[in-house]
């Protein structure tokens, strides 16, 4: 991360807004510093931003995100923001587990007890992704099914709520509009107010850019209202 001084040496403007805009960002009250660094260190592996990456997993660390939470993150967003991505994250959050002396036994197992599964809710996924693309593209229905929805999505050491913050975080953050009104929805059953989702658009504003923002408000506007019916 450039410091303070070598930004002022490039561009003195965007240096004022890092310590003005961005430093009172992060004191918004509508999300926790531990809820605000899942969005970013998300946003950044979405985006494949390493250069930021080591200060905001530390950062994450130090508010409060888990050594075993940070992992699940990058697992979770193989899925969701591709494999590489996933990769280039592993790279950074080595040396950050390593500088901090974190060990195998802070991390989440291969294959832990998963959460219990919806079966009704699942049961409605499933059987809508089948119905709908299932003679298209029979491979990734079932992947998603057997692989991401009962087996990522339930493994225990993301909570829900927090694993819905990923999601719909990476999704803004990599202009994905179409699957934002299906995560949104979920991440609000898992807990998410809200409150708490606006606050996200606009921290990921800062962290993804304005137009990924704007391009996801009328989306999340839309959630809102129907649920409010």
């Amino acid at each position: 991360m450039q410091t303070v001084d070598e930004i002022r040496k490039v561009a003195p403007a965007l240096e004022k807004y890092a310590q003005g805009s961005v430093t009172d960002l992060w004191k918004r009250p509508g999300l926790s510093p531990r809820d605000r660094s899942i969005v970013t260190i998300s946003a950044l592996i979405a985006r494949n931003q390493t250069t930021e990456m080591p200060y905001y997993m530390n950062l994450a660390l130090a508010n409060g995100v888990k050594p075993r939470e940070i992992s699940e993150i990058i697992t979770h967003l193989a899925f969701y923001s591709g494999w590489a991505n996933a990769i280039s994250a592993v790279a950074v959050a080595k040396d950050a587990f390593t500088l901090r002396k974190i060990g195998a036994n802070q991390l989440p197992p291969a294959s832990p007890t998963p959460l219990p599964l919806d079966n009704d809710a699942e049961a409605k996924r499933s059987t809508g992704v089948r119905e709908n693309f299932g003679s298209v593209a029979p491979g990734i229905v079932d992947y998603t099914t057997d692989v991401l929805f009962r087996d990522v999505w339930l493994r225990p050491d993301l909570a829900p709520r927090d694993r819905s913050l990923v999601t719909v975080s990476a999704l803004i953050a990599a202009g994905q509009v179409a699957q934002i009104t299906y995560h949104l929805n979920r991440a609000m059953d898992n807990g998410l107010t809200k409150e708490q989702a606006g606050e996200v658009v606009t921290h990921l504003a800062f962290y993804a850019g304005w137009p990924n923002a704007f391009s996801a408000l009328p989306v999340v506007k839309d959630v809102f209202e129907k649920r409010a019916k």
